[in-house]
């Protein structure tokens, strides 16, 4: 499974859909446009001590989450925002905090945590990307 990676610039296309932006770069709409399932990106959005940020890769969507608009970003792109929290404090940088369990975060507001783009890249074989508001 691929880590998220910071996009450096260069040539992207751009989907907007209201407030929700896609943006691809070339080597990215390649890639998808050579995939023949969907790749699912979750966009997961970590409230522990600190608030953490990534992009989950290819894991399909939960039945209840609720996939963001992307038909102008690419018909084999699926992706959903999922906020999440743990029952007790873990720091970034503790080396079980990938193993943690994690459940729903609920959000009273939820649009107002919605990330509002998505960046995507397709760089040494693997997706990698990031979002924010």
């Amino acid at each position: 499974m691929a880590g998220a990676g910071v996009m450096d610039g260069g040539s992207v296309s751009s989907a907007r859909s209201g407030e929700w932006r896609v943006e691809l770069s070339p080597a990215a709409r390649r890639a998808l446009d050579a995939r023949a399932a969907p790749l699912y990106v979750e966009m997961e959005l970590f409230f522990s001590c600190l608030i953490r940020k990534r992009l989950l890769w290819d894991r399909p969507p939960p039945a209840d989450s609720v996939p963001l608009p992307s038909s102008d970003g690419h018909p084999r792109l699926v992706a959903w925002f999922h906020p999440v929290m743990a029952r007790h404090c873990a720091l970034p940088n503790d080396a079980a905090l990938e193993d943690l369990p994690l459940m729903d975060f609920p959000l009273s507001r939820r649009q107002a945590f919605r990330p509002h783009w998505l960046r995507l890249d397709y760089r040494g074989g693997a997706f990698c990307g990031e979002f924010g508001w």
